[in-house]
């Protein structure tokens, strides 16, 4: 049984974690394939939004503790640097948006590569946990960058620190999350906006990705100039001009992603 499964509908890739019976916790190999699956989504020219989820009841519990335990244990250092720290800068880098669809349990590296994507949509069943500190460890997968930016430093070292499972509704109102979705339209639901998402002026959404990755280093003057210069380029697109015509035509736009 593959332990990620990829598809394309329409202009969404959609790769499935699939180890439920490990609640789709990373071994290598799994880490390895959703390294694969990611750069395979990018260069596709087809492929225009890229959704990730898990079948089961987890979308990830993090890393397969199997893995890092027994007689002969797989280093950390190979783990992070070879495993979860070039998924975290693929997802960042990928000019496509990257929608999580958290549909269970989302914990440790799970919470993190969830929350690292570009739209985070949870079912109402689902939960997340920075599980690290209940075995010594602190939170990776990009957990100490991207969480304090979502919740505050507050929030983000307490949880931290804790480990306290965070329910769907409380990701919401924290603001670590974009939107709850009911369990039972879940699946529907949150592919529709992806749907959406690939349909939208692919060009511009990828420069606003980068917009905002640099805003994560900028001061506000360079932040401005950063602004000013991906501006230009968004509106050297085809979709811009196509924007712009169907407002003036009072049409819906047909955008081609150029």
């Amino acid at each position: 049984m593959n332990s990620i499964i990829y598809e394309q509908r329409n202009h969404v890739a959609i790769i499935r974690f699939n180890r439920p019976e490990k609640f789709n916790a990373f071994n290598r190999e799994m880490a390895l394939l959703f390294q694969e699956f990611l750069d395979k989504a990018s260069a596709d020219e087809t492929i225009r939004c890229i959704y990730i989820t898990g079948n089961g009841k987890a979308f990830s519990a993090g890393q397969d503790l199997g893995e890092v335990t027994g007689p002969a244990p797989f280093d950390f250092n190979r783990i992070l640097s070879e495993h979860y720290n070039p998924i975290i800068q693929l997802i960042r880098q990928i000019r496509k948006p990257v929608v999580a669809a958290v549909n269970g349990v989302a914990a440790g590296a799970g919470a993190n590569i969830a929350l690292c994507c570009d739209v985070v949509l949870a079912s109402s069943a689902a939960s997340f946990i920075q599980a690290f500190s209940k075995i010594g460890l602190i939170p990776d997968s990009g957990g100490t960058y991207f969480l304090p930016r979502l919740i505050g430093f507050q929030k983000a070292s307490a949880l931290a620190m804790l480990g306290d499972k965070v329910t769907a509704d409380e990701a919401e109102k924290m603001g670590m999350i974009y939107k709850v979705i009911p369990s039972d339209t879940f699946e529907d639901a949150a592919l529709s906006i992806a749907e959406t998402l690939s349909k939208m002026p692919t060009e511009g959404l990828a420069l606003t990705k980068l917009a905002l990755n640099e805003s994560l280093s900028n001061n506000l003057t360079q932040q401005l100039q950063t602004e000013d210069a991906l501006q230009k380029r968004a509106a050297a697109t085809s979709d811009y001009q196509e924007g712009i015509n169907a407002f003036m035509e009072k049409r819906p736009p047909v955008f081609t992603g150029k």
